[in-house]
């Protein structure tokens, strides 16, 4: 599955000559030159499509798309802000509400309202940011369960962050970094946003004591230490507790050969924080008319129909259909944690240095 979004600190020496790699269709035009019939995309490396979908637009609106994938999210979000007087293409797509103050503070994004932004639902859009992003789609970040452990072991599945405490959860779940993982980041979010400010460590310092397992990335956790999944099972994983995405049930399934009729993996709803990705029009973007294009694309029927069995995340526009596997095995949580960009804004880098110094040291 291709959401396994990781997160680095702004200041990594050498930041500024990351290599970005090119793909999608080829440039045959001058770059992204004012009159270039090329828009150049930056975006993460979970940025994926169908290429039919793609050829669409590239054939209604005559432009070439380019997609450079520069790393995991933070590292293409932080390369976009040290390269923005000179950036490297005209729309940045992915960064997500944990990340978004970031990039607003700096300047990022110019502003531009898209074509059919008043069919995106109203509680994905950024209030008083003069649209200098575009909503693109969500997912839920939650902690998933290996259904057959719980089964064997005649245990009932945890259904919230206060069950992930109780001493029959004990050294059973595995997290990201909070530090190095979206995921993971995502996860201590989710707990500050239920706890607040004065509870959340206390939380941690509980999970903690009940045996939480902490490594790197979404990668490690979900294919290496979790039962549930197909890598975890290979290498014979013992957490059948994870943080992972709502959507990793659905991908279990879709991806099994043969199809089981049920997913394997479940999810615990009350651990959910809703995770929000944005596009927006470079500041400096050269081609800022194919650029625009590009985004009023992003957010019609068929490019939001398109993203959920290519990244696995949910369309936020009005009247866009979802998979039935996402339906059945993967549906989105219905109360999730939320926190305001604002807040996360004033909090972020505090919690992170907090929960480094608690939960890892």
């Amino acid at each position: 599955m291709s959401k396994k979004r990781t997160i680095t600190a702004v200041g990594l020496a050498g930041l500024g000559l990351v290599t970005l790699s090119a793909c999608g269709s080829s440039d045959s035009g001058s770059g992204s030159g004012g009159d270039s019939k090329t828009v150049t995309v930056v975006s993460h490396d979970s940025f994926t499509y169908s290429k039919d979908v793609l050829s669409a637009f590239e054939k209604e609106s005559g432009y070439t798309v380019k997609v450079l994938k520069d790393g995991d999210a933070g590292q293409a979000v932080n390369k976009a802000i040290l390269t923005k007087d000179n950036p490297q293409g005209d729309v940045f797509f992915g960064v997500d509400n944990t990340l978004l103050s970031r990039a607003l503070d700096n300047g990022l994004f110019q502003s531009y309202e898209a074509k059919g932004a008043d069919r995106i639902l109203p509680e994905y859009r950024v209030g008083g940011d003069e649209h200098r992003v575009t909503p693109i789609d969500s997912g839920d970040i939650c902690v998933n369960y290996d259904k057959a452990y719980f089964t064997e072991h005649k245990l009932a599945p945890p259904a919230s962050f206060a069950d992930l405490v109780k001493p029959a959860y004990k050294d059973l779940l595995v997290t990201e970094n909070a530090s190095t993982s979206s995921p993971g980041l995502g996860f201590l979010l989710g707990t500050a946003a239920k706890y607040g400010d004065d509870g959340w460590q206390d939380y941690w310092t509980k999970l903690k004591a009940n045996g939480v397992k902490v490594v790197d990335g979404w990668e490690q956790a979900y294919n290496e230490e979790f039962s549930g999944s197909a890598g975890g099972k290979k290498a014979k994983a013992d957490r059948p507790l994870v943080v992972s995405y709502a959507s990793s049930p659905p991908a279990e399934v879709i991806y099994a050969d043969p199809r089981p009729t049920t997913a394997p993996t479940g999810v615990a709803a009350g651990t959910c924080f809703r995770q929000v990705e944005y596009a927006g029009l470079l500041s400096n973007a050269k081609n800022t008319k194919g650029g625009r294009a590009f985004i009023d694309f992003l957010v019609t029927k068929r490019f939001q129909e398109d993203m959920p069995l290519n990244m696995f995340v949910y369309p936020v526009v009005e009247g866009a259909a979802v998979p039935a596997e996402f339906t059945e095995f993967g549906p989105q949580a219905k109360d999730p944690e939320t926190l305001d960009p604002a807040r996360i804004a004033d909090n972020r880098d505090q919690w992170v240095k907090s929960w480094t110094s608690l939960v890892l040291k």
